[in-house]
């Protein structure tokens, strides 16, 4: 997100109603519905936790233990649980 100058955007009529409600400060628009991308998207954050949770449930089946994988990903053993539900969950 980078921060624009209302002066170079909007019409004065429009910065002058927008002072009425704050005048000087820093205001968040958010994106039209339609064109938001979802949490990890762009950075691709949210393919890599796909991935490790993927290779954390195809360890867990093949026999590695919930206490394995959590110290090998830095999880607590809840977080474990809760990945290896979710996949059995989607099948």
């Amino acid at each position: 997100m980078k921060y624009e100058n209302a002066q170079h955007l909007l019409p004065e009529h429009v910065i002058e109603i927008i002072q009425q409600y704050i005048d000087g400060g820093y205001i968040y628009i958010p994106r039209k519905a339609g064109r938001r991308a979802s949490w990890g998207e762009r950075t691709g954050a949210k393919a890599e936790l796909t991935r490790r949770n993927r290779e954390i449930y195809d360890s867990y089946r093949r026999g590695e233990s919930i206490r394995q994988l959590a110290q090998r990903h830095y999880l607590t053993e809840q977080s474990i649980r809760r990945i290896i539900r979710q996949h059995k969950l989607k099948r």
